[in-house]
């Protein structure tokens, strides 16, 4: 072995040597500015966001014989030689001036105490700086998808992960809702109502970002009769009987007349079901087809039912046709009037 392969190894031996047993300080203590001796210097903590790249500076001057770049006890660099085996270091600068390195793509496991160990012509010192590793919030948990009867005890549950912890809101996705429902993990809605369906939104936040995740709560409730009305139309006319329902799932539709139901079709009526409406239509009005009809909303939670009328209407005045009779008593009163 030459003289300088024996020098080699006697600076290596060195540089473990006197890393270990002079420049360390103890791991896993976070670091303060102002925390200085004579010949060690604490730099302010760097924190960084998990995925970014961290720059690790070291000042120097044109006396420092032998420098090097340690995590803890492990070495990172000495002088221009690479000790770590992580792809992820690497040399930036090393003049009289800077001894510079970076990691990149920095992890959770990067996170700690970094020291810069010089040795000048007289006496070693060193520079020390903690590195904090920010992770962004993630929702590992949350409850999937759910629908319940009106009136049921409901949990909601979004669980995430971060450094810093992240903090867990509830909102609920609706025109009436006011502010977070809830600043927890778990967010308890005690007897549902149909009103507190809809989406709710978990909300993981740090300082570093946010994390969101949705849940769709649909309450069942049975048929509530919500639109129905009295209608007239004239003799020979087309009439049209509407009945509306809200429900959850939507409503089925049925019509009756004196306990006998009416199916689409049946002497020229169109049954017909939009959504939540069903009409009932007739195309051209008999005497016979006046009279009460009885509309059932129903699903599998329960049904609701209402009558309406189909009354008969004058064609000309938009009323109600007067009876034959009054027509007559009408008739003889204005004789008796002009007699006068």
């Amino acid at each position: 072995m030459g003289v300088l392969g024996h020098f080699a190894l006697s600076w290596q031996a060195l540089v473990v040597l006197s890393l270990r047993l002079l420049f360390l300080v103890p791991a896993g203590v976070l670091v303060r500015s102002g925390e200085s001796q004579a010949d060690n210097r604490v730099l302010d903590n760097i924190t960084i966001r998990q995925g970014d790249t961290v720059i690790l500076r070291c000042p120097q001057d044109n006396v420092v014989t032998h420098t090097a770049w340690l995590n803890r006890s492990s070495i990172l660099y000495a002088g221009e030689d690479k000790w770590s085996v992580d792809p992820r270091v690497s040399l930036i600068l090393l003049n009289q001036r800077e001894y510079t390195i970076k990691i990149e793509k920095v992890d959770v496991s990067d996170e700690g105490l970094y020291t810069c160990a010089v040795q000048t012509r007289s006496s070693p010192r060193t520079t020390s700086v903690h590195v904090i590793v920010q992770v962004p919030p993630k929702i590992t948990k949350v409850t999937k998808d759910m629908s319940v009867n009106e009136g049921t005890n409901v949990t909601l549950m979004c669980f995430a992960n971060g450094k810093p912890e992240p903090t867990i809101t509830w909102r609920h996705l609706s025109p009436l809702a006011q502010g977070p429902v809830s600043e927890e993990e778990y967010l308890e809605i005690p007897a549902i109502t149909r009103q507190r369906s809809g989406m709710y939104e978990c909300n993981a936040a740090n300082e570093v970002a946010t994390d969101v995740q949705k849940v769709q709560v649909t309450v069942n409730f049975p048929p509530t009769i919500s639109d129905a009305k009295d209608v007239g139309v004239p003799l020979g006319q087309r009439g049209v009987l509407q009945c509306e329902a809200v429900a959850v799932p939507t409503a089925d539709f049925e019509w009756y007349r004196d306990d006998k139901r009416i199916l689409n079709g049946f002497d020229g009526i169109e049954v017909e079901t939009r959504g939540r409406l069903s009409m009932l239509t007739f195309f051209n009005v008999t005497e016979d087809d006046y009279g009460n009809y009885t509309c059932v909303a129903m699903n599998k939670l329960g049904s609701s039912n209402t009558s309406i009328i189909l009354y008969v209407q004058d064609g000309n005045s938009g009323g109600i046709a007067p009876h034959p009779s009054t027509c007559l008593l009408i008739i003889l009163c204005v004789q008796l009037l002009v007699k006068l």
